[in-house]
């Protein structure tokens, strides 16, 4: 058998071992998976370096199915090549329970898969962020004579892929970064789940990646392995630019009646039509799941070479680790999420003041803090750098050496390059998201993003696969309430808490002080596997007396009792971010009127319910009815915190454009109303009040 036989059965390998799990599930998308198996077989045979027995090898290249709706094909590639988890039985359990083929990939499931892709333009913009990982890494590392970080990030993206606004943004600052390390191909098969792309996009893709400033070539057949190849190693060689290949085939090829066809996108061929096509591309019909021999060894001479390089990689990083060992223990610190001995030792604390600062600004000093201890923290904002606060200074600005930085105004500072720790996104909230995701499945970062907390809704398809794939992603989210002010209800948030607390898997910290902020600083950094949310207020709030309240330090339970003298409380005040100065400066009026007042800071509903019910009942005894929660957001969700006897002091309205002070208190949040609503709420409960008493109940 001839080389080129040899390439044709290992092709149609990958296709019908696809085929047959999509059609043994009775699930799933074969059509793409035919037209691109030869993209696949070419990336995984000639150049991708990737070692299958050590999934984790840092510096391999990095592949994202950005398409993930065509699993099949990257499980089926992943058997072939030799990942040990990846069995046959894996193939003939695609979709099913507890299986390691879910209908689209899912990183933290199955070892070997980069991403957890399905929502379109999600991959190409996580891919984005691997390419920026891989040039901040090389730039800060490498050093002369010693290259341990070198590889490309390669991703498959479909028509869908293309038309997803995430990629756009994601791709337009590829292209300014001049990321030429990142190669896209685009399997352009013309066909979307519900029609040919003829009713819906008529764009001239290759000229919208030019005008990026991408490399763009064509390939006119899907099925061409020598062109192919030759588009990809054209693409290695245009080092100064990302590289987008758009490859025509057509979707379900080797189908008789489905060839073309949308009707193969997301649906079984049928028996039938399967018998068919592998007819039709001479396949044996019989048996399923069918590997020859052949293929079987020319697929396993990818494991060998995987070996044969990381065996190479191993030896000059040992070279490496010679010549230069602090940097050699921080590359390996950072990629097994240990963090730094003493790394928030320098943290500002902040003594009690009646004036106190912004939340924000406060994480600002945090941040400057971190950065000198943290050097895996990278991260940037959505242009709001001067509102958001969230700058390393002196840390440098992420972007093209070869773009000159004379002229250009709005510079952090401390260095020009890919060395740079600040990433300017722009005006790219949902890019953004996807890209600081990217840069945490690359591994060795600690990333956030940030941009005001009305605009995570630009943004929520990635938080939302942050918790999925529980990611070490940070969103820091300022601008918090109605307190916004003057700008108005457009950027006020009101619904936006609510949302992002309705994600299982992310905790959101709205921390009510300076020092709450901190101490939700330490949580973020220190967790691992799971996606944080900081709610920063844009207004200034008193940072509270500590020596008489307890420790900020108690925020890590996600809710706290503030004054713990009151041990045998008649009525509990919740408050959460710039409301918990508020319910303290309302505490003594009530104890004035007598009655005993508990204060409970809860800057993390995600942290409180993970505690014990032991403590989750000292902090909220079920005996006290009268609980009033005191929040500048929607009441969505209070009710279980509260209780059925409870009362929420909320925003269920949007806001409005006046000083942000003035919208506060027309919004009731002032002591005087926060005393008024609850005193009604225990007379509801227990009878009038009389006019004064130093001490109901006694």
């Amino acid at each position: 058998m001839n080389q080129e036989e040899i390439d044709r059965l290992c092709v149609n390998t990958l296709r019908f071992l696809a085929v047959d799990m999509v059609q043994h599930a009775n699930s799933g998308h074969p059509g793409m998976p035919l037209d691109a198996a030869p993209m696949a077989y070419v990336l995984a045979t000639r150049f991708i370096r990737r070692d299958p027995a050590d999934p984790g090898f840092i510096d391999r290249d990095r592949f994202v199915l950005s398409a993930g709706h065509a699993s099949a094909l990257l499980y089926a590639l992943m058997h072939l090549v030799g990942y040990q988890e990846m069995t046959l039985e894996q193939l003939q359990r695609f979709r099913q329970w507890q299986s390691l083929t879910p209908g689209h990939p899912e990183s933290h499931l199955t070892r070997g898969v980069e991403a957890s892709t399905g929502p379109l333009g999600q991959g190409i913009a996580n891919a984005v962020g691997m390419a920026i990982a891989e040039a901040h890494l090389a730039a800060r590392y490498n050093r002369p004579g010693h290259e341990v970080f070198n590889h490309h990030t390669y991703a498959l993206a479909s028509d869908g892929d293309l038309m997803e606004g995430v990629q756009a943004e994601a791709a337009s600052l590829a292209g300014h970064l001049d990321l030429g390390k990142l190669i896209v191909l685009y399997d352009s098969n013309r066909v979307t789940l519900s029609g040919t792309t003829s009713l819906t996009f008529t764009e001239d893709v290759a000229a919208r990646y030019s005008a990026y400033g991408w490399h763009v070539q064509e390939v006119d057949d899907g099925n061409d392995l020598a062109a192919i190849s030759r588009a990809i190693e054209a693409a290695k060689g245009a080092r100064a630019r990302p590289s987008l290949i758009v490859v025509r085939t057509v979707m379900a090829y080797g189908s008789p009646d489905l060839a073309g066809s949308w009707h193969a996108h997301g649906n079984p061929l049928g028996t039938e039509e399967v018998k068919k096509t592998k007819r039709n591309l001479g396949w044996p019909e019989d048996p399923p799941f069918h590997i020859p021999a052949e293929a079987r060894a020319r697929f396993r001479s990818v494991a060998e070479r995987g070996e044969a390089l990381h065996r190479d990689w191993d030896q000059r990083f040992a070279a490496y680790a010679r010549a230069h060992p602090e940097l050699a223990q921080e590359i390996e610190r950072r990629f097994s999420a240990e963090l730094p001995a003493g790394w928030d030792e320098g943290l500002p604390r902040w003594p009690a003041d009646a004036r106190g600062m912004a939340t924000r600004k406060a994480s600002e000093a945090v941040l400057q803090a971190l950065a000198k201890t943290v050097p895996e923290l990278v991260g940037g904002s959505g242009d709001l750098d001067p509102s958001t606060f969230t700058w390393l200074k002196e840390g440098g600005d992420l972007e093209s050496p070869a773009r000159q930085r004379e002229g250009v105004d709005g510079v952090v500072g401390g260095g020009w390059g890919y060395a740079g720790r600040n990433i300017h996104f722009g005006v790219r909230e949902h890019a953004m998201g996807a890209i600081v995701n990217g840069l945490v499945y690359h591994g060795g970062f600690i990333p956030f993003g940030a941009t005001f907390l009305v605009f995570a809704d630009y943004m929520r398809p990635p938080i939302r696969l942050s918790a999925i794939a529980r990611l070490r992603s940070i969103w820091v989210y300022t601008h918090d309430s109605i307190g916004v002010g003057e700008d108005g209800p457009t950027h006020e948030p009101v619904e936006q808490i609510a949302s992002l607390r309705a994600i299982p898997g992310l905790i959101v910290l709205r921390p009510g002080d300076a020092n709450e902020t901190r101490c939700a600083w330490q949580v973020a950094i220190e967790t691992h596997d799971t996606p944080i949310a900081l709610i920063l207020s844009r207004q200034s709030v008193p940072t509270l007396d500590r020596g008489a309240l307890a420790p900020a330090e108690e925020l890590r339970r996600g809710a706290y009792v503030l004054n713990r003298g009151e041990a045998d409380p008649e009525l509990i005040l919740i408050g959460t971010g710039s409301e918990v100065p508020l319910i303290v400066a309302a505490e003594p009026a009530l104890r004035q009127r007598g009655v005993r007042v508990r204060l409970v800071s809860m800057p993390s509903w995600e942290l409180f319910a993970q505690q014990s019910a032991a403590y989750r009942e000292s902090v909220l005894p079920r005996a006290v009815k009268a609980r009033l929660a005191v929040e500048a957001a929607r009441s969505f969700g209070w009710e279980r915190w509260v209780g059925p006897d409870g009362d929420i002091l909320s925003v269920d309205r949007f806001g409005a454009s006046a000083p942000g002070d003035l919208v506060m208190k027309e919004y009731g949040f002032s002591i005087d109303h926060v005393v008024a609503r609850a005193l009604a709420l225990l007379e509801r409960l227990t009878g009038p009040l009389p006019p004064t008493s130093p001490s109901r109940g006694s």
